[in-house]
C-alpha cells in the first residue's frame, strides 16, 4: 500500500482538524470516547484502508446460488478480509440504541467513509432502527444486527418506481391462519442482496390506496420454515462502489411481518430515508477527506517548475478550496445530525422539530454530494497523470464520490422533498430564526451577504405564481440556501474552533456567494490551505 497511497499508515482521526472541533461543538461528552476514536482512526488508515482497496480491486462480493448438494442458497461470498473488517466496524451502529447520540455513530461513519462498506453498516442500522422504534416484538433480531452477527437491508426501489415510492407495485396479502403477510414483487436495486439476514421493505396491502400513503413497511427474513424466503436474481455490475453486493430480489409470496401500523408505513420509510441521507452526507464528506489526505501529502512530495507543488500559488488556491469545502460540508452535516438527534424519538404525527430535521437533511445530502464530487475530482487533478490510474488510491475516491448524488435520491428529489417541508410544514420558519441569530452575532460583510442571500432566495421562491414555477427554481434555491447556511455554521463553529472558522466562513462566502476567487491573503495562511492539525486530542 505504501507504493499506491500516501494516506496509508496514518491515523485518519488525528490528521483531521475539523472533526474534533465539531464534536466539541455539538457533543462535549465525546472525549469519553477519545481513545476509541483514536484507535478507529488508526484502523481506518491501516488495515481498513488496505482491505477496502483489496476488495475494490481484487475481491468484490460474488453471488453463490447453490450449495454442494444443489440447494438454492443465494448467498454472497466475501473475502475473509472483508468478513473480518465488517465485524470490527459493526459496533458503530450501537451508540443511539445504548443511550448515546447519533453524532458518535456518524463520526465513526465519517472516518470509515468507504461508500460500499458504510452502505452495509447503514442499511443494517436502518433495519435496527425500524425494529427498535416500531417493531419491539422482533427485538430478537436487534442484538445480532448491532454486534455484526447479522446484517440488515432496506429494499424499497422497484424498476418502475425509483425515487417515486408511490409507484411501487409489490403487493402484500395477509394470511389470517398464520398471522403472516406474503409479499410478491421485484426489488430492482437491493443493496445487501445475498448478505442480509433480515431486511425492511415496502409493499402495498390489499385494498390500500394508490400512491405513497398506501405503502406499509415490512420486516422480511431471509429464511422461512421451508428454506429461502426469496430469490436473488443477480448482482448488479457497478462502476462505482464495489464492497456492497447490490442485486435484484424476487419476492414470491415471501413471508414478512408488518412493522407498526399500515397507514403509517410511508412515515416509517421516510424516517429511514432520513437516517440514510445523513449517512450519505457524512459518507460523502468522509470519501472527500480520504482524497484530501492523499493530496496533502502529494503536494509536499511532488516537485514541478523548480519547487514543491505546495509552494506554487495556484496549488495553494486549490488547497484552499479543498479546505473550505471540507469544513463547510462537515459543518452543514453535523448541524443536520444535531437536529435529527433532538427529534429522532418522535413518532407520527411529528412536531416542528422533526420537520426541521427533515428540512435540513435534504440541504445536507444535496450539498455534500456536490462537495465530495468536486473535492475528489480536484484530488485526481492534483495528482496529475497518476490521478487517473486505477492502481493509485486517489482515483478510487472520485469513483466512490460520484455515487453519493444518486443514492437515497438525486438532487431533483432532494429539492422536491425540501420544497414540501417548506410548503406543507413551514420548516423554513425556525430555520430563518436560528440562522439569523447566528449571523447577527458576527457583523461582517460576509455574514451580512449570507443573510441577504437567504432572504432573497426565499423571496424569489415565495414570488412564484404556481407550484410548478416554485419547483422550476427549487434546486437552485436549495443550493443557495446550502451555501449561505454553511457561512453561518462556520461562523458559529468559531465559538469552539477559534479564528480559523471565521476565516473559513469569509472564504466560503467570497467563493460561493460572491462568485469571486479567494483573496490573496490566503496564499500565506497554511492554517487554511494545509488544513493543519490545529486541535489537541
Amino acid at each position: 500500500m505504501q507504493a499506491i497511497s500516501y494516506a496509508y499508515g496514518q491515523n485518519h482521526f488525528l490528521l483531521d482538524p475539523d472533526l474534533p472541533v465539531l464534536l466539541d461543538h455539538y457533543l462535549p461528552s465525546w472525549r469519553e470516547n477519545l481513545n476509541d476514536l483514536r484507535d478507529f482512526g488508526m484502523l481506518m488508515g491501516t488495515e481498513a484502508y488496505e482491505t477496502l482497496y483489496h476488495i475494490d480491486h481484487d475481491a468484490p462480493p460474488v453471488l453463490v446460488m447453490h450449495d454442494l448438494d444443489g440447494n438454492r442458497i443465494d448467498r454472497v461470498r466475501l473475502s475473509p478480509a472483508q468478513n473480518a473488517l465488517m465485524k470490527k466496524v459493526a459496533f458503530i451502529n450501537r451508540p443511539p440504541y445504548a443511550g448515546k447520540s447519533w453524532h458518535l455513530h456518524y463520526a465513526y461513519g465519517y472516518l470509515l467513509a468507504d461508500t460500499g462498506l458504510y452502505c452495509i453498516v447503514t442499511i443494517t442500522n436502518q433495519t435496527a432502527y425500524a425494529i427498535y422504534k416500531y417493531a419491539p416484538e422482533h427485538k430478537s433480531y436487534l442484538e445480532p444486527l448491532l454486534s455484526g452477527e447479522a446484517y440488515g437491508a432496506t429494499w424499497m426501489t422497484e424498476s418502475q418506481g425509483g425515487s417515486d415510492l408511490g409507484a411501487n407495485t409489490t403487493s402484500a396479502v395477509f394470511d389470517e391462519h398464520s398471522g403472516i403477510w406474503h409479499l410478491t414483487g421485484d426489488k430492482y436495486f437491493a443493496s445487501g442482496a445475498g448478505l442480509t439476514d433480515v431486511a425492511i421493505t415496502t409493499a402495498r396491502p390489499q385494498g390500500a390506496p394508490d400512491g405513497p400513503k398506501g405503502l406499509a413497511l415490512f420486516l422480511l427474513p431471509r429464511l422461512n420454515q421451508d428454506g429461502l424466503n426469496y430469490h436473488v436474481r443477480r448482482l448488479k455490475d457497478k462502476s462505482a462502489t464495489r464492497a456492497v453486493p447490490s442485486g435484484e430480489v424476487e419476492l414470491s409470496s415471501s413471508e414478512a411481518y408488518m412493522i407498526g401500523r399500515a397507514e403509517e408505513g410511508i412515515y416509517y420509510t421516510l424516517e429511514n430515508l432520513t437516517v440514510s441521507r445523513l449517512a450519505n452526507s457524512i459518507g460523502a464528506m468522509g470519501v472527500a477527506k480520504k482524497a484530501h489526505l492523499e493530496v496533502l501529502e502529494r503536494v509536499k512530495r511532488r516537485r514541478a517548475f523548480g519547487k514543491a507543488l505546495v509552494d506554487q500559488p495556484l496549488i495553494r488556491n486549490d488547497l484552499t478550496d479543498l479546505a473550505v469545502r471540507m469544513a463547510g460540508g462537515l459543518a452543514l452535516t453535523f448541524y443536520a445530525i444535531e437536529q435529527f438527534d433532538r427529534a429522532w424519538k418522535e413518532r407520527p404525527p411529528y412536531s416542528d422539530a422533526y420537520h426541521y430535521a427533515r428540512f435540513f437533511s435534504h440541504i445536507a445530502k444535496n450539498k455534500t454530494a456536490e462537495h465530495s464530487a468536486e473535492i475528489t475530482r480536484m484530488g485526481m487533478e492534483l495528482f496529475g497523470g497518476l490521478g487517473f490510474l486505477e492502481e493509485y488510491a486517489v482515483a478510487r475516491w472520485h469513483r466512490e464520490a460520484l455515487i453519493t448524488p444518486i443514492w437515497e435520491g438525486p438532487s431533483n428529489i432532494q429539492a422536491l422533498d425540501w420544497l414540501e417541508t417548506i410548503h406543507k410544514k413551514a420548516a423554513h420558519k425556525p430555520y430563518l430564526e436560528q440562522i439569523e441569530t447566528i449571523l447577527s452575532a458576527f457583523d461582517t460583510p460576509e455574514s451580512r451577504l449570507a443573510w441577504q442571500t437567504i432572504q432573497d432566495t426565499f423571496v424569489e421562491l415565495n414570488r412564484s405564481s404556481s407550484l410548478d414555477e416554485a419547483i422550476w427554481q427549487a434546486k437552485y434555491a436549495l443550493n443557495r440556501i446550502a451555501d449561505a447556511t454553511q457561512v453561518a455554521l462556520l461562523y458559529d463553529l468559531s465559538r469552539t474552533g477559534g479564528e480559523r472558522y471565521q476565516k473559513l466562513a469569509a472564504l466560503y462566502a467570497r467563493r460561493f456567494l460572491s462568485g469571486k476567487t479567494y483573496p490573496y491573503w490566503a496564499v500565506n495562511d497554511a492554517d487554511i490551505y494545509l488544513a493543519s492539525d490545529t486541535h489537541h486530542v
